[in-house]
């Protein structure tokens, strides 16, 4: 079978069930093992699809957004491990920004008694944030109803008065070529004003997230250090070229 046939019935699988494994695909087309996983390697650099371990899955719509409660009991462990290590980075005194994403949210108990000062634009870790009693700043803005995140010029303006220690920021897809992306250009803009304005820059992605594309960029691999759970080192290794990346596994 000529390679171009064997990815058609790769990518309609995908498009049939959305994820499928190494040995469906091999039985499938009769390819070996070997030749199925550089046919997904070729897929994935083309942005056909995602890898994930053991096999494979369909790449996320551009604009996709989940809402909130979708979002938050996803990858919830891997979320918490990774909170918990990015809350260790902090220091005492620190300014930080923590921008509206699950992941962040997860950071909130480890910032309990300690003296920092917070400045958000998300609505959803504001009740968090005075129940562990956290000195915070909240920015003005425009509230998107699905992600609970303040933006637009309000956001903007509020966060232009500050300058940060260290922001921490969750993404919805980050790649090799792409960088970190988000679904929303004006969640996108708030997220690059952060960075912007902050000394260090930490971008939180469990392993669901890489590889992923969506439709607003906000920086490139090199422009924050990049935390994640995966532990798939031919997985990782095309970040840790471009960027500083911290797998955290426990």
């Amino acid at each position: 079978m000529l390679t171009p046939q064997r990815h058609q019935i790769i990518i309609n699988i995908l498009n049939e069930q959305e994820t499928a494994k190494i040995q469906e695909l091999v039985d499938a087309t009769g390819a070996s093992e070997a030749t199925i996983r550089r046919d997904l390697s070729q897929l994935e650099n083309d942005n056909k699809l995602k890898r994930v371990h053991g096999g494979a899955s369909v790449l996320h719509q551009k604009s996709e957004e989940l809402s909130i409660p979708e979002k938050s009991t996803k990858h919830l462990d891997q979320k918490q491990l990774i909170a918990r290590f990015a809350a260790s980075l902090i220091r005492e005194d620190d300014c930080i920004f923590l921008d509206a994403g699950t992941t962040t949210y997860q950071m909130i108990p480890y910032l309990k008694d300690r003296n920092i000062t917070v400045v958000t634009n998300g609505l959803s870790l504001l009740e968090a944030l005075m129940e562990y009693k956290v000195q915070t700043y909240l920015t003005g803005g425009f509230v998107k109803y699905k992600t609970k995140a303040l933006v637009g010029q309000g956001a903007y303006q509020t966060l232009s008065q500050y300058r940060f220690d260290k922001c921490f920021l969750g993404v919805n897809g980050v790649h090799p070529n792409h960088g970190y992306t988000t679904p929303d250009p004006e969640e996108a803009f708030i997220k690059q004003s952060a960075l912007s304005q902050s000394q260090e820059a930490y971008v939180l992605g469990d392993a669901s997230k890489l590889n992923e594309v969506t439709f607003a960029k906000i920086a490139d691999l090199s422009q924050a250090q990049f935390i994640t759970n995966e532990t798939q080192q031919e997985r990782v290794s095309p970040y840790q070229e471009k960027t500083t990346v911290k797998v955290v596994t426990s």
